[in-house]
């Protein structure tokens, strides 16, 4: 027996009548009555009582119609779940953030969920972009927005949608630096605390290029850790000198720096090239350059 088989009962049953049920399935009615009759052949007994031109349920019929209005009614709740989970409006993402990308995407990320998909489940792993990447790997993730600066290039990741943002040295409106009026050298700013996330190789590289050794990550940074928020709240309660996003650091100003910095960060979407994505990925895809933008990012070609 068929679905379709099924359904032209249940619909037969209901209307009780071929003509009726014919016109409802789009059917002639000799086909609706090939299916109606296959359908019992594989039963064994009849489905209906024939008198005349009304039919009517046989007790084997009354049995078999709760039967199959329930498999008829699973078919067609499958159907509308694989069309609103490719849809994305179903199911689940799980998103994988790293420390700068977390602080600013989010809650917009939570959010939009919230109000344009509830039924939707989402997961916000933060952390660290190595173990984030190990996490994809694993497939616990389903994706990352990340420091692309610190995705190693590998034939198993697909970066896409890369954005650059503004980023520097930043400290609270009434630091002594800005006193001054004048660019700091690098020599005056380690005076204070430095508070920073991880940084790339490539972002080390910059900042020894442009003011030496000292300069070096390894060295320079005293307050470091994966949460952005945090070292942003240290800088506006102390003298800390924070180095992250401007975008990510309400409150705080850019720290005018003699030679200037001038360094963006680099966001990333993170996947994996062979695996196939979830749908609601999708949404992630379409929102994500409007949030980003709105914190004044540019698009990387």
């Amino acid at each position: 027996m068929t679905l379709v088989q099924l359904k032209h009962f249940v619909v037969l049953a209901d209307l009780g009548s071929y003509v009726q049920a014919s016109a409802t399935l789009f059917l002639t009615q000799p086909a609706l009555t090939r299916s109606i009759q296959a359908l019992e052949d594989e039963l064994g007994g009849p489905l209906f009582d024939r008198i005349g031109r009304r039919i009517g349920l046989t007790p084997f019929g009354h049995e078999v119609l709760s039967r199959a209005r329930r498999l008829v009614a699973d078919a067609e709740a499958l159907k509308q779940t694989g069309k609103g989970l490719h849809a994305g409006l179903i199911g689940s993402l799980r998103i994988g953030l790293s420390s700068g990308p977390g602080a600013l995407l989010s809650t917009p990320l939570m959010l939009h969920m919230a109000q344009h998909h509830p039924r939707l489940h989402l997961q916000i792993s933060r952390g660290n972009t190595a173990v984030l990447i190990d996490e994809l790997r694993e497939q616990h993730l389903d994706a990352l927005v990340v420091d692309a600066r610190s995705v190693r290039p590998g034939a198993d990741l697909a970066v896409s949608d890369v954005f650059e943002l503004a980023a520097g040295f930043l400290v609270r409106p009434e630091h002594p630096l800005l006193q001054r009026g004048q660019p700091v050298g690098i020599d005056e700013a380690l005076a204070y605390p430095v508070a920073s996330t991880p940084l790339s190789d490539e972002v080390a590289r910059i900042l020894t290029g442009r003011y030496g050794p000292q300069s070096n990550p390894d060295d320079m940074v005293t307050l470091r850790s994966d949460e952005t928020q945090s070292l942003v709240e240290v800088a506006r309660s102390s003298d800390a000198i924070v180095l992250t996003i401007d975008a990510a650091a309400p409150g705080l100003v850019p720290l005018p720096m003699s030679p200037p910095l001038a360094a963006t960060a680099r966001f990333g979407l993170v996947t994996l090239a062979q695996r196939q994505e979830a749908p609601a990925l999708r949404i992630l895809r379409e929102q994500l350059p409007r949030w980003v933008t709105g914190y004044g990012a540019t698009a990387v070609a």
